[in-house]
């Protein structure tokens, strides 16, 4: 695919009223295929003359360049993504915010989401879900010590890679900022101080592991650990415990997954400790694993 890029073609920028494949972001910079999007950005697959590689950029909407708020949330993803620096954090190339056409420039992971994963394949294995614990824990024992809240881990944010990989920090935030951010996150996956601090306590690193927890609980089951219904509450979460695990998930990973999921913040394991209480079961996992994308 990349030996067809025509770079006589990069040369200026195009500029229209939507954002549509093949166009010129910058000089330089082709966009190749649409990812998806959101209310504010759009990700596409493009071909960094610089890099001479393959590159994910996130564009500001078109009809949001002008609006202040929305570039201002560019620009502390974009920050974050600078100041964060871990394996297994999606990395960042740079960024434009002044130009047309707004954007972040990330590197490009080959391999699918984890919800798409186990969307097409059914369940994780135990060992598997063992291995991704170990990993994602790892991630947030380094963003705890950076005194930074990623507020939407879930198996959407997980690119399987040759390691998991965790993405999208458009709503993470310093602890500090985050203290009182109210409903920031996907409702299934919010621990229960980001649905209502006042019940439950602060926002900070215990929440995001949380999200580790009912990452982990999805995986291994294949089902959410609050599913929403249509007749019932916002938030399930608020209201009781998840279901038992399946039988086939040992009582010792069991335990873990159910512990990230306590309903008071202080009641979870630290990220450190979690990685701690799965670091016994990697040996037995590493040797029996099956050999997926993100899990080796």
């Amino acid at each position: 695919m990349v030996a067809k890029v025509d770079t006589d073609r990069l040369r200026a920028p195009v500029v229209t009223e939507r954002i549509t494949t093949g166009d010129l972001l910058v000089p330089g910079r082709r966009l190749l295929k649409r990812l998806g999007g959101g209310d504010r950005y759009e990700a596409f697959v493009a071909w960094d003359d610089r890099l001479h590689a393959l590159v994910v950029v996130k564009v500001l909407r078109p009809h949001l360049v002008d609006d202040a708020r929305a570039r201002a949330s560019l620009a502390r993803e974009a920050d974050a993504l600078m100041t964060l620096q871990h394996p297994d954090l999606v990395r960042s190339f740079g960024d434009d915010r002044d130009g047309p056409r707004p954007h972040i420039l990330l590197e490009f992971l080959d391999g699918p989401r984890l919800s798409t994963l186990v969307r097409r394949f059914g369940p994780l294995s135990p060992e598997q879900c063992v291995l991704l614990g170990r990993r994602l824990s790892s991630v947030l024992a380094y963003l705890e010590q950076a005194g930074w809240v990623h507020l939407d881990v879930k198996p959407r944010n997980i690119v399987m890679t040759a390691t998991p990989r965790l993405i999208d920090l458009s709503v993470a935030r310093p602890v500090d900022e985050a203290r009182g951010r109210t409903g920031v996150g996907t409702d299934a996956y919010m621990a229960t101080e980001q649905c209502d601090p006042t019940r439950s306590g602060e926002i900070g690193p215990a929440s995001d592991v949380w999200g580790v927890g009912a990452t982990l609980y999805e995986s291994v089951s294949g089902v959410q650990a609050f599913p929403t219904v249509a007749a019932g509450p916002r938030f399930p979460q608020l209201a009781g415990r998840p279901k038992a695990l399946p039988d086939r998930v040992p009582m010792p990973l069991a335990e873990v997954i159910l512990a990230c999921l306590a309903d008071k913040p202080v009641d979870r394991p630290s990220a450190a400790e979690l990685h701690d209480r799965l670091e016994p079961m990697a040996d037995w996992a590493e040797r029996s694993v099956r050999r997926l994308p993100g899990l080796r």
